[in-house]
């Protein structure tokens, strides 16, 4: 079997590229000998790098020119209970990040929900899309293409379905701006997160119009899907799993435990989240539900890029009779539990922690139960947030655990 000096020695006289080393070597003699190569032209110390736990060959589907694995601390927030349409019981919470105080804020506001009882929590909408772009001859020739599309949304759901055994089309919906149709497929892809299948089926049905109207294909995706960017669209329409989780915490629980009142905690909601966000012209309404979700999605092999997406959500904080009630609103959290790199060791470990690993029963069953412990989760860093905030403890609190 081939050394990695000599792959990397073959690479650095140009005999063979980087991206050509598996096809000489097993995947971990060629992330090795690709850090030989880097290392040697870079003078980097890759040993610590170099030093995982997994057969490179599982993370194929999930990189190109691996050299090898980074590490980040990975905590854990919890239990807490969770009513969900999906989700039915105890969950910890695995959380990868390097923020420091984030992981305890995040536990600490889970401690307090669970003293209430649990959260509550529900997946209102789920899809994934994709919206192609076609170019015609005009508005005349658009118009045309939209009516088609409303009469045989049948035959692409076929040509669509085809090309999946799981995948699901749920509607199409048409967008015009004079000579250019964009077509927003909506997809079920139950367990997995399913933007590849969504791409593949689209690409089929984008074949079927085609060939039955004026329209020409200029881009699989026009951008109206939207994917790994700020959007109003996702924020009203949704993409992935649209997820509400809420609790309702008696007065006598935040005053012990949050030490500050359900009045200024929903004062501090108002003139921060709501206020506050829409002066700024922001698209989330929140303290930082970002934050849970992109631990989450680190630790549960997601794609980081669709905390974009993620970060759509909006917090809601009310004085009532018998106490707080908080809730937190996520349009578009775009996960799965099959595929993608939920397969990696580490990420399908943290799976198994929360006890949502693989496909559902039903099929899409542990993507919404996945979906609704993460609301949770988020539920849960904005309480202890905004109640850091209102008892005017956000700074000592990082001064305390030294961050």
């Amino acid at each position: 079997m081939t050394d990695p000096a000599t792959l990397a020695d073959r690479v650095r006289a140009g005999e063979l590229r980087l991206h050509e080393l598996e096809a000489h070597a097993d995947h971990d003699t060629a992330a090795a000998a690709r850090r030989l190569v880097l290392e040697a032209e870079t003078d980097a110390d890759l040993s610590t790098t170099g030093s995982y736990a997994f057969d490179a060959e599982v993370a194929d589907s999930a990189i190109e020119n691996m050299f090898g694995a980074t590490q980040m601390p990975v905590g854990v927030a919890g239990p807490v209970t969770v009513d969900g349409g999906a989700a039915d019981g105890e969950y910890y919470l695995p959380l990868a990040t390097t923020e420091g105080a984030l992981v305890a804020s995040v536990n600490r506001g889970l401690s307090v929900i669970e003293s209430a009882g649990g959260a509550e929590a529900r997946v209102t909408k789920s899809g994934m899309t994709r919206a192609p772009v076609f170019r015609t001859g005009g508005i005349v020739e658009s118009a045309e293409v939209v009516e088609w599309v409303r009469e045989h949304e049948a035959e692409l759901a076929a040509a669509a379905e085809s090309t999946t055994n799981h995948g699901e089309l749920l509607d199409v919906t048409p967008y015009v701006v004079g000579d250019s149709v964009y077509l927003r497929f909506r997809y079920d892809t139950k367990d997995a997160m399913g933007m590849n299948m969504a791409a593949i089926a689209t690409e089929a049905a984008c074949e079927v119009v085609e060939a039955e109207t004026p329209a020409e294909l200029v881009a699989l995706s026009g951008n109206l899907c939207t994917d790994k960017k700020p959007a109003a669209i996702n924020a009203v329409e949704g993409r992935g799993r649209s997820v509400t989780a809420d609790v309702l915490i008696p007065d006598d629980v935040v005053e012990e435990r949050l030490h500050t009142t359900a009045a200024a905690i929903a004062e501090a909601n108002t003139r921060k989240n709501l206020v506050g966000s829409a002066k700024a012209g922001s698209l989330g309404f929140n303290a930082h539900a970002a934050n849970v979700v992109a631990a989450s999605f680190i630790a549960t092999g997601q794609d980081p890029a669709q905390v974009v997406e993620g970060s759509n959500a909006i917090t809601t904080a009310e004085e009532r009779e018998d106490g707080l009630y908080l809730s937190v609103s996520l349009a578009s959290l775009e996960l799965g539990t099959v595929g993608g790199g939920t397969k990696l060791p580490t990420q399908s470990e943290a799976l198994e922690l929360v006890g949502l690993t693989g496909g559902g029963d039903p099929p899409g069953a542990n993507g919404d139960a996945l979906a609704e412990v993460i609301a949770a989760g988020a539920l849960a860093g904005e309480l202890s947030l905004l109640a850091a905030l209102a008892s005017n403890h956000l700074a000592s609190a990082h001064e305390e655990l030294g961050r």
